[in-house]
């Protein structure tokens, strides 16, 4: 290294230079030793999920699981395990990378003569020669993928025609299309019906290997889990390009839900949670990401707004009572909260036992409800004034008899816990009122977690936390596309189609309340 004696001798503009090339210098050897972190981070993370396979398929493990359930164990960590593959791939420099690959790269079985062929050709888009003699055909490369329809397996021959200009000995071919799975076998039709049946119709990977057995090919289970891990890390671009849309709103729903969440180091689960975020029904953008946490606490809410960046989220944050969103509101969040969570303590009193208290307090959400269910189709200041001829009058007398009847029923009853959530909240619950885009609950958001709870079985045994955080990654791009009205698996397969070759700059046109179905 340069002194700074030596530089001092140097003239101006050498010296000049010479810091430019150090600063550059020190700038690569941070981008190097940042990279070589980030290596070693995801090397150890593959050697603890090895460990965990292991672990997992060992004897006595193994037998506390029924077959089911190990074998939703194992197809999660295979998956984790060539997603972190993949990503080590990208990120790993290589002295000779080409040798390397073709070192790597397995040689695969041949796909069964017997199912039906389709070609695919793809030929120059010029073949005449500079020198003005017409080109001829001498031959052709062919790659043949898998594909799939409901039932029914074909394959796609990819045809590469090659072109010659024998007076100039120069040969032309179309090059090789590029694919979300490098050098993969599947078509992205293929890839887009797992992913849609694994993360949307909760079709474990082990039922879906015997679904392809029967209609004529076998996919190993491994192999199925190398696909979905390699199409996860190819997609966390558009997850993190579709959580910086939702975050460009003023108006946000939250709400989490629990999951099981297995460790095989003791073999016992434990609770985990799924925490969802999106925007109103009335918002012309319709969005939804989810995300996985080992935790139930408000910091994952923080840090998904950012309340701790110079780039803060600052809007008006719709959720339910849970008191882990109350800190959002010291970092500058409004709270809005809901009031069919409020209702929804009524309800249960006077379903259970009959109350006449709760059935009076009903009536005034019905009222409520109803003036919403009139304005759903209004513009937000249109909604506003409504809301405040209206609503407010309802809520005044709704306060005010609230008041009254806590006077009047005893202490530590059900009926005054019930009284209480809304007093106690009564500013959080009425806020709608003041702002058109705040909805009156937080049922929507609610509404888009129940394809979760069917599901919550499949993902008993994640085993890990980035298996969860794979699978809210894939069903924020799945549930968005359903809300905006496409076809999750049109969807799928297009993006998966346009992703490899899709300017980075531009992924926000991939996003499903950008896209649109393909011509044709």
């Amino acid at each position: 290294m340069i002194s700074a004696q030596q530089l001092d001798a140097l003239d101006p503009q050498t010296r000049q230079a010479v810091q430019s090339l150090l600063a550059e210098v020190q700038q690569r050897d941070a981008e190097i030793a940042f990279k070589q972190a980030l290596i070693d981070k995801l090397t150890h993370e593959m050697a603890i999920l090895k460990r965990m396979k292991f672990a997992a398929t060992s004897e006595r493990f193994a037998s506390t699981l029924s077959p089911e359930q190990r074998s939703l164990l194992e197809e999660t960590l295979d998956t984790d395990i060539h997603e972190l593959d993949s990503e080590l791939q990208r990120h790993r420099k290589k002295l000779d990378k080409k040798d390397e690959d073709e070192k790597q790269q397995p040689k695969r079985t041949q796909l069964p003569a017997d199912l039906p062929r389709r070609d695919v050709p793809h030929e120059p888009a010029d073949t005449s020669c500079g020198c003005g003699k017409a080109m001829q055909r001498i031959g052709e490369d062919v790659a043949e993928k898998l594909d799939y329809q409901p039932g029914v397996f074909t394959v796609e021959r990819h045809v590469r025609g090659k072109w010659v200009c024998k007076c100039c000995e120069r040969i032309v071919q179309a090059p090789v299309p590029a694919h979300v799975i490098d050098k993969g076998i599947p078509t992205v039709g293929l890839l887009a019906q797992i992913l849609v049946a694994k993360f949307m119709d909760h079709l474990p990977l082990y039922r879906q290997e015997a679904v392809f057995a029967r209609a004529g090919h076998l996919i190993a289970r491994s192999t199925l889990a190398q696909w979905v891990g390699e199409c996860g890390a190819q997609l966390q671009p558009l997850v993190r390009a579709l959580a910086d849309e939702l975050r460009r709103h003023m108006v946000l729903h939250a709400d989490e839900t629990p999951v099981a969440m297995l460790k095989p180091g003791n073999g016992k689960t434990h609770k985990a949670y799924i925490w969802s975020y999106c925007t109103p029904s009335t918002n012309p953008v319709k969005a939804v990401v989810f995300e996985f946490s080992e935790t139930r606490s408000g910091e994952n809410v923080r840090e998904f707004l950012r309340l701790e960046t110079p780039n803060a989220w600052q809007g008006t944050l719709v959720t339910d009572g849970f008191s882990g969103y109350s800190a959002c509101v010291d970092k500058g969040v409004t709270s809005a909260q809901c009031m069919a969570h409020g209702r929804r303590k009524f309800h249960e009193l006077w379903a259970n036992h009959g109350s006449k208290v709760a059935e009076q307090a009903l009536r005034f959400y019905q009222v409520l409800f109803r003036i919403e269910r009139q304005a759903e189709q209004l513009t937000s200041e249109e909604r506003r004034r409504i809301r405040q001829r209206k609503s407010r009058r309802v809520l005044n007398v709704f306060h005010r008899w609230l008041l009254a009847q806590r006077q009047l029923v005893p202490p530590g009853s059900a009926t005054i816990k019930a009284i209480d959530y809304s007093l106690k909240r009564w500013k959080e619950l009425t806020h709608f009122v003041t702002d058109g885009d705040v909805p009156i609950s937080n049922n929507w958001i609610e509404n888009q977690i129940r394809p979760i709870a069917i599901g919550r079985s499949n993902w008993l045994f994640a085993g890990s936390l980035r298996a969860g955080k794979r699978a809210a990654a894939i069903m924020s791009l799945l549930h968005s596309a359903r809300i905006n009205g496409h076809d999750p698996y049109a969807y799928f397969k297009d993006v998966l189609e346009r992703l490899p070759t899709h300017p980075a700059s531009r992924i926000d046109e991939l996003l499903p309340h950008r896209w649109s179905p393909p011509p044709g």
